[in-house]
C-alpha cells in the first residue's frame, strides 16, 4: 500500500513541472541525509551544509536552465567549501570526509537533474519521464517477483538475495513492455528505440540498485533510513533512479532522439 502511495504521488508530479521539481528536490534532500548517517556509521560524516547546499544548487540550476554553463563553477564552489570547512573537524578523517561530501553531491545532486533535464525537453517530455519512471518501477518490480519465484542462482554476493533469474527475468518483462508502449503516439518513439531504451535504462536501474547495496554493506546496516514504511529509506527506494535516469537521457542523444545542444 505504501509503495502505491508513493507510486501515484510520483507520478501524479510528472504532471505539473515545478511540482516533479519539488518532488526531486524533497528525494534529494531526504536522501542525502540519509547518506550522511551511512558515512557517520563508517565514522566520518559529510561537510553536511556543503551537500545539502551542493544538492540544491544542482538541482536548482538545472531546472532554471543554467547547470550546462555553470556547473564548473557549482563544483570548484563545493571543492573549495568542503575543503575549508573540513579543516574545522577533526585532523584524522579529513581526507574521508571531504571524499564523501564530494560523492554525496554528485551521486544525489548530480544524478537527479538528468531527470530534469528529460523531464524538460520540448514537447514530448511529460511522456518520456513518465515512460522512465515506469520502465524503473517494472525493473524492481518483476525483478523482485520473478527473483522470489524462480530465483536460484544469485547475483552477486553485495545483494545475495537477488537472483540471475529475477536480472534477467525483470529485463525480458520490461523490455517487451517498453517495445509496447511505442505505440503510444505522443511518446515520438520507434519500437527498436523503445527496446535500446529499456535494455540499457533496466541494467543502469539494476546496477544503481547494487551500487546502493554496496553502500549499504559497506557500512554494516540492512537499510539506509526509515522514512518510508516497509520500504526502507528514500534512497532505498530511488537507488535505481539515480543511475537509469542518466542511462535513459544518455540512450536519447546516442539515438539520435535528443541533439547535443
Amino acid at each position: 500500500m505504501v509503495g502505491l502511495i508513493v507510486a501515484a504521488i510520483g507520478l501524479f508530479c510528472v504532471l505539473f513541472p515545478w511540482a516533479f521539481y519539488g518532488l526531486l528536490l524533497v528525494i534529494g534532500l531526504a536522501s542525502i541525509y540519509e547518506f550522511n548517517y551511512l558515512c557517520a556509521i563508517k565514522g566520518q560524516p559529510l561537510e553536511y551544509p556543503v551537500a545539502v547546499l551542493g544538492v540544491v544548487a544542482y538541482i536548482a540550476m538545472a531546472v532554471f536552465g543554467v547547470l550546462h554553463n555553470w556547473e564548473g563553477v557549482l563544483l570548484a564552489g563545493i571543492v573549495i567549501a568542503a575543503f575549508s570547512l573540513g579543516m574545522y573537524g577533526e585532523e584524522k578523517g579529513y581526507f574521508a570526509r571531504t571524499a564523501y561530501t564530494l560523492l554525496a553531491v554528485l551521486y544525489i545532486g548530480k544524478l537527479l537533474t538528468y531527470f530534469v533535464f528529460i523531464r524538460q525537453i520540448a514537447g514530448n517530455g511529460m511522456w518520456l519521464t513518465l515512460y522512465v519512471i515506469v520502465i524503473i518501477v517494472m525493473t524492481d518490480t518483476f525483478g523482485m517477483l520473478i527473483g522470489s519465484t524462480l530465483g536460484r542462482h544469485p547475483l552477486t554476493r553485495i545483494s545475495p538475495n537477488k537472483t540471475i533469474e529475477g536480472s534477467v527475468g525483470s529485463l525480458v518483462v520490461t523490455t517487451a513492455f517498453a517495445i509496447g508502449a511505442t505505440w503510444f503516439a505522443p511518446l515520438h518513439l520507434q519500437w527498436w528505440q523503445g527496446g535500446v531504451l529499456a535494455v540499457v535504462t533496466c541494467v543502469a536501474a539494476q546496477i544503481g540498485d547494487l551500487v546502493e547495496s554496496a553502500f549499504k554493506r559497506d557500512a554494516g546496516v540492512k537499510d539506509a533510513g526509515a522514512m518510508i514504511v516497509g520500504h526502507g529509506g528514500v534512497l532505498d527506494r530511488f537507488d535505481s533512479y539515480l543511475l537509469g535516469g542518466v542511462a535513459f537521457f544518455a540512450t536519447l542523444h546516442l539515438l539520435g532522439i535528443l541533439s547535443l545542444p
